[in-house]
């Protein structure tokens, strides 16, 4: 049943007073970490190929937008497919801060335009027609938040034109009269989820519209969207269970939410619970908000960085569901899991603590996403993503929830996984009140300025994580003392750290902050320790998955790949010392299409195995990365 309201009484009734008594006790919360300004970033290495790839042949490539745009026209033959024009427009219009592409830009323009002239005389912009609005089970809610973020990221980062912020603010009051205590429609009455799977409704989908209202409320200062903000909360997230309250009590992520712990959906609300936290520093959002971070990093996240799975708790929700997955990951049972979905929302749900804690784990998880299950999932040519992956088995899945435009498959995971690697720049380096922060160790170019205004520019030299070896050329316009942070992961147990040759000490899972007079021809210099470590399978529900290893070298994830490898899941017992080390050969590839490979000894020989990002899942061959151990006989 739902518990008491999240942040104020149980009478909905009252939640608009009491919201104008909240925005009034709280200021507005600050940041610890800023995106630096667009433009700002110019990558050269490991990710910028695949970025590249990404915008060129997805984003300006085969999207059909004027298709997505004619939902909003002409209706749509299956629910939510009005969800493809926003998540198209977020993911270019995050590229285009990126990269300032010309030909970008005019594609946005022309797009948003064309979904304009969509609006309805009632201010929605929606495929369900006006007489029919709200329409519950077709999704429409969860439609017309991702118009709303589609636009503001166009209005953020592409073009402020106030025609833009008009037409949102027109949505936004149509929603308003349609939503709400009775005579209108509450919004956990709307929805599909979870009756698309013959369950009691949930509809937790339509309580994200508090991600797109809080960003509008933010622009304008206009109460009604705060307080409108403050229902979704105090109507806790769900139709039968409130899910802020469940996080702020500690609830574990796959017992949320009841039948329906919806991965995605719930981290995405979540980002708007973020979100209202910043405009009204309500101390149980902040929790709350923490508290889900930290048991889906403990509980949910598998090695390579996603989680959610389909054996044993939550079968009917087809792997797109918390189901304990860190704990479950080797189950031999699960057909489904980390679906891309969940992977991106989660990066971007990182990136949301990581500015607001200032903290390095954060940061961490992004990272061990990125080079492992976003690369992973990623077609090598760039024109789209899987929709989950397996660790063992065919290690890629384009079955799911979207549809076909003549011979292109169009899902919500190769819309959402453009996001992803778009999100790569924006939080690579960021800024401090004290300076700024460098999270990610791929080789760029980094212009900004200082605390006091002054330009700076750092040249970051590597091929990380080819190898371990970082220098930053520090370029500060004048002599000037403020701090550099250096995010050191928590897997390099031993890192050098030296500044113009002098040593540093420092600890892993923390930022490392070098504050001093810095000068041009500053040089930092860092040796992340690349160990090759193995991992014991953890012990899930069903002793099946027990006995499998797993090789992990730095940050990248390894596996067995069938195509170069016909004894790909043969049982193996994997030669470490004490401390877990495998003392492995780092060795040319055999592939073009590889990026790593190691010989890796076992105590029957020597066998190969590849990043996980590389493994070619899309050519019908199988994978392990989990290896089943040899059993010894006694």
């Amino acid at each position: 049943m739902k518990t008491a309201t999240f942040s104020f009484s149980s009478r909905i009734q009252i939640i608009f007073l009491l919201s104008l008594i909240t925005s009034i006790s709280f200021a507005q919360v600050r940041d610890q970490l800023t995106p630096l300004p667009p433009n700002s970033i110019r990558l050269s290495g490991y990710l910028e190929n695949d970025i590249q790839n990404s915008i060129k042949h997805w984003n300006k490539g085969v999207l059909p937008y004027a298709k997505f745009a004619n939902f909003f026209r002409n209706g749509r033959e299956q629910f939510a497919l009005g969800e493809m024009w926003g998540k198209a427009v977020r993911s270019g219009c995050m590229f285009y801060r990126y990269t300032q592409d010309p030909e970008l830009k005019a594609i946005m323009d022309a797009t948003v335009k064309d979904i304009l002239s969509t609006q309805q005389a009632n201010g929605s912009i929606s495929c369900t027609p006006a007489k029919e609005q709200p329409d519950g089970e077709r999704g429409d809610l969860w439609e017309r938040k991702y118009v709303m973020l589609g636009l503001e990221e166009y209005y953020e980062w592409v073009n402020s034109d106030p025609i833009v912020l008009e037409s949102l603010k027109k949505q936004a009051d149509c929603i308003i009269d349609q939503i709400g205590a009775a005579p209108k429609k509450e919004i956990v009455d709307l929805g599909w989820s979870a009756t698309n799977i013959g369950h009691e409704a949930c509809h937790i989908e339509s309580s994200t519209l508090l991600e797109p209202f809080m960003r509008l409320y933010k622009w304008t200062g206009e109460q009604r969207y705060l307080d409108f903000a403050s229902y979704i909360v105090a109507s806790g997230g769900t139709k039968h269970f409130n899910v802020f309250e469940q996080a702020y009590n500690n609830v574990l992520p796959h017992q949320m939410a009841g039948h329906y712990p919806k991965a995605y959906e719930m981290m995405s609300l979540f980002e708007g619970l973020v979100e209202y936290y910043r405009a009204t520093g309500d101390p149980k959002a902040k929790q709350s908000a923490l508290n889900l971070f930290n048991n889906i990093r403990k509980h949910e996240i598998t090695i390579i960085g996603n989680g959610g799975g389909d054996q044993p708790y939550h079968p009917a929700v087809a792997g797109e569901g918390w189901d304990n997955t860190a704990l479950e990951q080797t189950n031999p049972d699960i057909s489904r899991m980390m679906e891309t979905c969940v992977g991106v929302t989660w990066m971007k749900y990182c990136s949301h603590i990581l500015r607001l804690t200032g903290e390095s784990a954060p940061m961490d998880e992004i990272e061990k996403y990125i080079y492992n299950g976003l690369l992973g999932a990623m077609k090598p040519e760039g024109d789209g993503f899987s929709y989950v992956n397996l660790l063992n088995g065919p290690k890629v899945n384009i079955q799911g929830w979207g549809t076909n435009f003549d011979d292109l498959s169009v899902t919500c995971c190769n819309l959402n996984g453009p996001m992803g690697l778009a999100y790569i720049p924006y939080i690579a380096v960021m800024k401090s009140d004290l300076g700024l922060v460098v999270n990610l160790y791929n080789a760029g170019q980094v212009g900004m300025t200082t605390p006091t205004g002054k330009s700076l520019s750092l040249n970051i030299k590597t091929d990380y994580p080819q190898s371990g070896n970082v220098i930053i050329d520090v370029r500060p316009q004048e002599k000037e003392n403020f701090e550099i942070k250096l995010r050191i992961p928590e897997w390099s147990e031993n890192t050098i750290v030296k500044v113009n040759g002098k040593k540093l000490q420092v600890r892993s899972g923390e930022y490392a902050s070098l504050k001093r007079d810095w000068e041009s021809g500053d040089r930092i210099e860092i040796s992340f320790e690349m160990l090759c470590r193995v991992m014991d399978a953890p012990h899930g529900s069903n002793p099946k998955g027990h006995d499998f290893q797993s090789v992990k070298w730095g940050p990248i994830v390894l596996t067995r790949d069938e195509k170069m490898d016909v004894y790909y899941n043969k049982p193996v017992t994997i030669k470490a010392d004490r401390a877990g080390v495998v003392k492995v050969v780092k060795t040319k590839p055999s592939l073009a299409t590889v990026r790593m490979e190691f010989i890796v000894p076992t105590t029957d020989g020597e066998i190969r195995m590849i990043d996980y990002a590389s493994a070619d899942g899309w050519s019908g061959t199988n994978i392990c990365t989990w290896l089943p151990q040899k059993m010894v006989e006694k």
